[in-house]
């Protein structure tokens, strides 16, 4: 479901799949855990292998984005498909988060 690395102050998870209601539960922890453990300044989603998402990946990637906030990080997304990318633009995540071109 997601791999992951760490450079310097930076954790980057590749997420494969899908993210669906069935999905984002334990993405959420899996993410969060990550983040506890290295406590990164920034997060990077790498959605490049990601076959399908829907809202249950906007909700992921707030929630993300409220814990890297609370740790005084920030969050940065990449490699989105197109339509990954539409779904994202409508819930206008990019005032908080950098999606990457």
């Amino acid at each position: 479901m997601i791999s992951y690395t760490t450079e310097e102050q930076t954790l980057t998870v590749a997420i494969f799949g899908e993210i669906d209601h069935h999905t984002a539960g334990d993405l959420r922890r899996e993410i969060d855990r990550l983040i506890r453990k290295h406590l990164p300044r920034t997060l990077v989603l790498d959605f490049g292998q990601v076959d399908f998402c829907d809202s249950s990946g906007i909700a992921v990637v707030l929630g993300r984005y409220k814990l890297m906030s609370s740790l005084g990080g920030q969050v940065r997304l990449c490699r989105l498909s197109s339509a990954v990318r539409y779904i994202f633009e409508l819930a206008d995540l990019k005032k908080l988060v950098q999606i990457e071109e």
